[in-house]
């Protein structure tokens, strides 16, 4: 059997398709040796003792020395859309009365970390609840612009800053999940600093580009968009032209993504806990990111 190192190694070179078949192998192979070495029944006779039953081993079916929850805990402070209302909580019951707890939510669908279903922005596109499961789980790509971000708040990721991640972490890989890490999460506490509002009440904050979004989409085979900001589009956009091109090509977005400044820009994998409500344009989302 391989030596966890050497099924990394292996693994980092394969598309997630790939992969999933070469586990699948590690597997078979598993099983064979465990019945070549007289732990199966044999064919031609009785089956054999049950093994001894003793407490479960636990094991990780994937293997990773670092998970980062790249999720904001989404309450009624959580800056949203203007005219858009807050999550509200409320208690049905207290283990003290009722012997459980619990409570329920009104929430829209797009406040928080949250899911953009191609159907958002698409009058032919998918609803949350047939988004391909597979695309949900994707190699991670992180573009940082913060340093473009410090000295104005509508910067964009362009094709040349795509074209230079791939000059130093090669091309991007298929079916990845390209994020934006502009360092927007930390301003979550404060409403007004998170959708940067000036005097005319217009959206300040960093998106993608609508030529980088184009590029994306057809140049590259990209499975969806992670921002840490409102929107995948600058704030100040007067059309969402990145939504209606992402979005009508069927891809999936991420929108309000924390942490995206503790994952590396290259080898982790995003695990996308999309809301699989029929006919949802979307939903609070829990996204998770795994590597080493």
């Amino acid at each position: 059997m391989c030596a966890p190192s050497v099924i990394a190694a292996a693994l980092a070179g394969m598309s997630r398709r790939d992969a999933l078949h070469f586990a699948a192998g590690v597997v078979a192979g598993v099983a064979c040796a465990a019945c070549s070495a007289g732990s199966c029944a044999a064919t031609d006779g009785p089956p054999s003792d049950p093994p001894p039953k003793g407490p479960p081993t636990a094991k990780r079916t994937i293997a990773a020395d670092q998970v980062q929850d790249l999720t904001h805990t989404l309450s009624p402070a959580f800056p949203i859309w203007p005219g858009n209302e807050p999550i509200r909580v409320t208690n049905k019951g207290t283990f003290a009365k009722t012997g459980f707890y619990s409570n329920r939510w009104d929430v829209g669908e797009h406040h928080g970390t949250h899911l953009d279903a191609p159907a958002h922005c698409s009058a032919s596109g998918a609803t949350a609840e047939r988004v391909d499961a597979g695309s949900l789980i994707a190699p991670a790509a992180v573009i940082d612009i913060r340093e473009r971000v410090k000295a104005n708040a509508d910067a964009a990721v362009t094709v040349d800053d795509l074209i230079a991640w791939e000059k130093t972490h090669g091309r991007l890989p298929k079916g990845c999940a390209v994020g934006l890490l502009s360092g927007w999460d930390a301003k979550a506490g404060d409403a007004k600093a998170f959708l940067g509002t000036d005097a005319t009440n217009t959206l300040h904050f960093p998106g993608f580009s609508k030529a980088a979004a184009e590029f994306l989409a057809t140049e590259r085979d990209v499975a969806g968009l992670l921002v840490d900001t409102l929107s995948i589009d600058v704030g100040a956009t007067p059309e969402f032209a990145v939504h209606k091109v992402w979005l009508g090509a069927g891809k999936w977005a991420v929108e309000c993504v924390a942490n995206l400044g503790k994952i590396p820009p290259s080898g982790a994998t995003v695990f996308v806990g999309a809301p699989k409500v029929q006919g949802a344009s979307g939903g609070p989302t829990r996204v998770l990111a795994l590597w080493g």
